[in-house]
């Protein structure tokens, strides 16, 4: 039997929060409708078989916490807190370029359909907000887009609102694009972290979410580490620049990230 790729991050019982690794699909979408394995079922096999509720999106490339009910009840509950903005989520990005200190990106994006089929199709403009702070910089000495070196950021993203691919297509309409971002971002800098480490990826992390508990009331406060493959990238980054407090205290980092 294949091994579940999720890893149990909280339970009660009302909720399991778990760490998706990039490249599964949470459920059936037509993004890839031959695709067969989503982190719904493995979530329900955590869950001894027992049906579980997905509250919230993390698209297929973004690693990292995701949240489920395991009753219809508490599902509704805690799907319109996330509507209602309610819910506060952290995210790590590796971005191209020095990013301001901090910033909010107050930039309206017109809905994208999950069929891309649909894509030509009239859709209206939502408001989106993300919040943002610089966490580290770092300078490597490698001609990518015409410079004799290529810089790089590693932010923290708090999205205020949350429409599909918000924070992936603010980062680009700040011009600073995160790296591995294949409709968003800058190829050159793709290709180049892809061969570089074996691996390309997004490098997008959700890494904490804090909120009302829907059953209890109480503040539930959750967090992820990133994943292997999220910390080999970092590596670019000086021990000194502040990255290990940004990822945590994370085990075998040292190994990882070398």
């Amino acid at each position: 039997m294949k091994q579940n790729p999720l890893t149990e991050i909280y339970r009660d019982d009302w909720l399991l929060a778990v760490h998706k690794p990039a490249g599964l699909l949470v459920h059936r979408s037509p993004i890839d409708p031959h695709e067969t394995e989503f982190a719904l079922q493995y979530a329900r096999e955590m869950n001894g078989g027992e049906y579980v509720y997905a509250v919230h999106r993390l698209d297929r490339p973004t690693s990292g916490l995701l949240v489920f009910a395991r009753d219809q009840q508490t599902a509704s509950v805690l799907g319109k807190a996330f509507m209602a903005g309610a819910v506060h989520k952290r995210y790590l990005a590796m971005v191209r370029g020095w990013a301001p200190d901090d910033g909010i990106i107050d930039h309206p994006l017109r809905e994208e359909p999950e069929d891309r089929r649909c894509k030509d199709e009239e859709a209206p403009i939502r408001e989106a907000v993300t919040r943002f702070r610089r966490l580290a910089t770092t300078e490597i000495p490698v001609a990518i887009e015409g410079y004799s070196s290529s810089r790089y950021s590693l932010v923290e993203l708090f999205p205020e609102t949350g429409r599909r691919h918000q924070l992936r297509r603010h980062m680009k309409h700040i011009s600073h694009p995160i790296i591995g971002d294949a409709n968003h971002g800058r190829g050159r800098h793709n290709r180049y972290f892809a061969e570089r480490f074996g691996l390309g990826r997004l490098m997008l992390a959700a890494v904490g979410m804090s909120f009302k508990h829907p059953v209890t009331g109480g503040l539930l406060e959750l967090s992820a580490a990133p994943e292997a493959s999220f910390l080999q990238v970092l590596s670019i980054f000086p021990r000194d620049s502040g990255i290990r407090d940004a990822v945590g205290d994370v085990p075998g980092w040292d190994e990882l990230a070398r």
